[in-house]
């Protein structure tokens, strides 16, 4: 029996979706060469997934960013202009209002890239959208 144990920790890779005029783009954040595009958010997310297995498969070792050669988890990050405009459907800005305490007309600013978010505001956006998750996983029917 060997005394060592693998304490292999798993790394997130940070995936950025952001809109353009036309289209979605997604950059890893701490995976260099790691990109991808599409016309909705779904297709930028898995061209990035794609392009992390290109990246893998036709890399030599010594050429693909370490965070790739170990147990990862891909997780993606909008930025506050790409989230509001994604989920506009499903959050509307009196229902982001009442959650966040952020007025309507901000949240056009923010969702429309009028205005920039102040960190204090991306947190508010952030924690209320995550706490409507843990209630939404509370609930059983």
């Amino acid at each position: 029996m060997s005394g060592k144990q693998k304490t292999s920790k798993t790394k997130k890779i940070k995936i950025i979706i952001e809109r353009s005029n036309n289209a979605f783009s997604a950059y890893a954040e701490n995976a260099p060469g790691v990109y991808g595009m599409g016309d909705t958010v779904e297709e930028a997310k898995q061209s990035a997934i794609e392009g992390i297995r290109l990246l893998k498969k036709y890399n030599k070792s010594e050429n693909i960013p370490a965070i790739l050669m170990d147990d990862n988890e891909v997780v993606f990050k909008f930025d506050t202009e790409s989230f509001l405009n994604f989920y506009k459907k499903i959050f509307t800005n009196a229902a982001l209002e009442r959650m966040t305490g952020i007025n309507q007309k901000q949240l056009q600013h923010y969702a429309s890239g009028l205005k920039k978010p102040r960190p204090s505001q991306v947190k508010k956006i952030e924690s209320a959208i995550h706490n409507l998750g843990k209630e939404l996983l509370a609930v059983e029917l």
